[in-house]
């Protein structure tokens, strides 16, 4: 059905407009519970909290399930995305079984290119969902500012959607409704698979009725609008038809209603997308045909087969037209090395040095958007790291992790750190974090540990605030020597 207001396609069943929530049947009366309906009219108001803990900064958007909102979290003083949860979808029990259910999921996924999901929450009969903020634009409103895009952008895009879901696919999780609203680019050209709040375990039975179809028509793959089993490759399929429309700015199949696009996607073969852009390679649009295919068997069995072969072709086309992103440190690839102990030094103060930048940048930069408050904390002093081995014999690769984070740190201009000297005067000595902040001039301390047993050497780290003493953010890093090493932020 289309939007009487935007003209946007809309599943038959559907009430609102998913793209600008307009009703679609004006005429029908909603029966539902006037308390549950109304929502205090300062939840959507700029400087509003909802829930006693976020505070409203701007809308976003509207989608499907309800509006989405800039919010700040003022528990974790960070800005995160919240997704406001329409009354009638709310009303509905099994809905919301299932978003929780499958939420709980969609929280294993820890990759740079995918969105991280948080919490499911309700406020008096409001239910929403809280998840990362993502500064950028989806890749839909791309593609309708270029009409198509290049084939190093789409490449370098595809690729990142590809690392995304091969993670996802690697933990049992298969999106399920994968299209390019759904997938945002920040402004170094990183993208970010969002919204697995219908994602449902491979492993698992799911909570979504069976025969049930659940997608996008113009992206749904044809074993989902019959409501049977799906897998990875499902999501292969909507990733073919992304691809598709990132190359030629039209989607393959189209329709009057959502029930004429599902069939053709069940019956119809799509045009050759090298038949409405020339300019593409002949091997991507087999790619994009390879990906399109009625049978899951045929398709490509892995996002990760799909990123070779895009890395491939990639090699195929001129430097000029290639895309690189600024991609940032995070990454859940396993990285396979054999190591000596002083080989492993130099990764083991990399990984520590990325976390804690990543900390620290993000609450002097992501921070700025957000309703003036407490002043940006810039400045941070690395304290000797301790020697916790049995022996008591590393202490070398102690002070060595301490001075690299000193250096690592001291590279970026906002921040204020300071020297190995006044930092290990205190190493052996017993103060307090509150002694050493004030001494030092330091808003927050690094402190750590680092243990070697056998064949394991372990590297604990913690950054505190000086002011109240509270852990900002910790972790610990493991790595056995002659293993797999599987690093993740």
């Amino acid at each position: 059905m289309k939007c009487p207001k935007c003209h946007f396609d809309n599943p038959e069943d559907t009430r609102f407009c998913g793209n600008c929530a307009a009703p679609l049947h004006p005429s029908e009366e909603i029966s539902v519970p006037t308390e549950t309906l109304e929502a205090p009219k300062e939840e959507l108001t700029r400087g509003a909290t909802l829930a006693n803990r976020y505070e409203i900064i701007e809308e976003l958007g509207k989608g499907g399930m309800g509006k989405v909102y800039r919010v700040g979290d003022k528990k974790i003083k960070e800005e995160v995305a919240l997704k406001l949860i329409k009354p009638e979808i709310a009303l509905d029990k099994k809905a919301i079984e299932r978003f929780s259910n499958e939420l709980k999921m969609a929280r294993k996924i820890a990759h740079r290119n995918v969105c991280r999901m948080y919490d499911l929450g309700e406020e008096k009969g409001t239910h929403y969902i809280t998840m990362e903020y993502v500064r950028g634009e989806d890749l839909k409103s791309m593609i309708r500012m270029s009409g198509q895009l290049g084939v190093g952008t789409t490449i370098n895009i595809a690729k990142q959607v590809c690392e995304g879901l091969a993670e996802a696919h690697r933990l049992g999780v298969v999106h399920r409704d994968l299209k390019p609203q759904n997938i945002m680019i920040d402004k170094d050209g990183n993208a970010r698979i969002m919204d697995f709040g219908i994602a449902r375990s491979v492993k698992g039975k799911g909570i979504t009725g069976a025969g049930v179809m659940i997608g996008t028509p113009e992206y749904i793959p044809p074993e989902q609008v019959e409501g049977k089993d799906i897998d990875q490759r499902s999501d292969i399929y909507s990733l073919g038809v992304i691809l598709y429309e990132m190359v030629t700015g039209q989607v393959p199949f189209e329709g009057e209603t959502a029930l004429s696009i599902a069939m053709k996607h069940k019956g119809e073969t799509p045009k050759s997308p090298k038949e409405l852009n020339p300019n593409i390679p002949d091997d991507l649009s087999q790619l994009i045909l390879k990906c399109l295919e009625k049978e899951k068997a045929k398709r490509y069995q892995s996002a990760s087969d799909v990123h070779s072969e895009l890395e491939r072709i990639e090699k195929g086309i001129p430097t000029t037209v290639r895309v690189t992103p600024e991609r940032k440190p995070l990454t859940s690839k396993e990285i396979t090395v054999k190591f000596t102990l002083k080989k492993l030094f130099i990764p083991a103060v990399a990984i520590a040095a990325l976390a804690v930048i990543g900390v620290l940048l993000w609450q002097a930069v992501f921070r700025k958007g957000f309703p003036p408050s407490a002043p940006s904390q810039s400045s941070v002093a690395v304290l000797p790291f301790i020697d916790l081995s049995p022996k008591k014999d590393y202490e070398w690769l102690s002070d060595g992790i301490s001075e690299a984070m000193i250096n690592a740190l001291s590279s970026l201009r906002s921040l204020r750190v300071p020297a190995r000297t006044s930092s290990f005067f205190f190493k052996g000595k017993e103060l307090n974090i509150q002694e050493i902040g004030q001494k030092l001039k330091v808003e927050n301390v690094l402190e750590g540990s680092v243990q070697v047993a056998g064949d394991t050497l372990r590297v604990n780290a913690q950054l505190v605030s000086v002011k109240d003493g509270y852990h900002l953010w910790s972790d610990k890093f493991d790595r056995r020597l002659e293993d797999v090493f599987s690093i993740q932020d």
